[in-house]
């Protein structure tokens, strides 16, 4: 009725709400509003712990997201960076880039710290390098198609954007699923697998 997004919506609550520069103030404030208002597929408080956790262990010096979605995932990884790290975020649909763009200002971090690349995961992959400066990624976070997961992975092992001993942490891959890239992954003989058992968000 208002003709606004349920992203919309959530960013303006957290506008409202939130403490501009306290990331972890604004993920509160979208948690605040994912249990009592509406629904968003951001990766919620349960779930964020678990990312935080194997981010503090790994200390990335460049991290690599695929699926910005509102910017949930993206404040909670760049607030776990080490100091001099960089991340880069793909978003495919421009007006939830346009929210995500909003929210990681709002939280602090500048454009050297996060750069967010508007366009399809499959178009932007193989031009990382050249197009932004990034060499290979010591840490990916995998949360958009999930259908994607698997043919994503195997486009940054083919244009060599995997440092060696990257992280690859991808979420949902049990619910909804993504059967295929989890048989990849535990079959190819190119990675240890580690299955985090979690809730589903809110």
């Amino acid at each position: 009725l208002t003709g606004t997004s349920r992203e919309q919506r959530a960013f303006q609550y957290v506008l409202a709400h939130a403490i501009p520069g306290d990331p972890h103030h604004i993920l509160q404030t979208f948690d605040q509003w994912c249990y009592h208002c509406e629904h968003l597929s951001c990766v919620g408080p349960d779930k964020g712990r678990i990312v935080e956790r194997v981010l503090l262990e790994r200390a990335p010096l460049r991290v690599l997201e695929l699926g910005t979605y509102c910017g949930y995932g993206t404040v909670l990884l760049a607030q776990g960076l080490p100091p001099g790290a960089r991340l880069y975020t793909i978003e495919g649909d421009p007006r939830h880039a346009a929210v995500a763009e909003k929210v990681i200002r709002l939280a602090g971090f500048s454009e050297e710290t996060v750069e967010l690349i508007v366009g399809p995961s499959e178009e932007v992959i193989p031009h990382l390098r050249e197009k932004h400066g990034l060499m290979n990624a010591n840490f990916v976070f995998m949360d958009h198609w999930k259908r994607c997961y698997l043919r994503d992975l195997r486009l940054l092992e083919s244009h060599q954007l995997l440092a060696e001993g990257a992280t690859i942490l991808a979420d949902n891959v049990l619910f909804p699923g993504a059967p295929h890239f989890l048989q990849y992954a535990k079959t190819c003989g190119k990675y240890h697998c580690k299955v985090h058992r979690a809730s589903l968000e809110y």
